[in-house]
């Protein structure tokens, strides 16, 4: 399962409104954790992209290290 596939998975569970708060608050933390982890990696492949690879992407090298260097919380 990938990691967009488990943070679509869960996204329902969270909106779900019969789960235990317990229950509710594990699955929103989940997802959250997802999400950031999804982000990091995300940021870090781009970081490591070779700049012939960024041209077919339409992605400078400043641009890609820019975005590289965001914390992972934010979007």
């Amino acid at each position: 399962m990938t990691r967009s596939h488990t943070a679509q998975t869960l996204s329902p569970l969270a909106a779900a409104p019969r789960l235990p708060l317990t229950a509710l608050f594990a699955v929103k933390v989940a997802t959250v954790i997802t999400l950031w982890d999804h982000r990091y990696r995300s940021r870090n492949h781009l970081a490591r992209l070779d700049a012939h690879l960024l041209n077919d992407i339409g992605v400078t090298e400043h641009e890609a290290l820019k975005e590289a260097k965001r914390p992972f919380w934010l979007p």
